[in-house]
């Protein structure tokens, strides 16, 4: 007796889902150091708040963000932010009250 199948449709996403993963495997990695200012951008915070919490110059984050935007080939910081979470490179905190 066979096992049953699933539907034609799961094996659709799973080739969707592959090819996604295929075409982001040689992408360069975020340094943690970026992956920080990526957390700290998600969370809605200025350049200069992110320079003031991390201890590091304003200019400084600039560049970690222009490498966060090549790395991930983003638009901008909310592509960037989008493109972190749907890779699971981030995942955004809730608030607290």
């Amino acid at each position: 007796m066979r096992a049953p199948q699933p539907p034609p449709r799961v094996f659709a996403v799973a080739r969707k889902i592959a090819a996604e993963l295929a075409d982001h495997a040689a992408d360069d990695q975020l340094s943690s150091r970026e992956i920080d200012v990526l957390r700290l951008i998600g969370a809605g915070n200025a350049n200069k708040q992110i320079a003031d919490k991390l201890s590091i110059g304003e200019t400084t984050v600039k560049n970690h963000i222009s490498n966060i935007l090549s790395k991930l080939s983003a638009n901008d910081r909310a592509h960037a932010v989008t493109i972190a979470l749907q890779r699971g490179i981030i995942e955004l905190e809730a608030r607290q009250r």
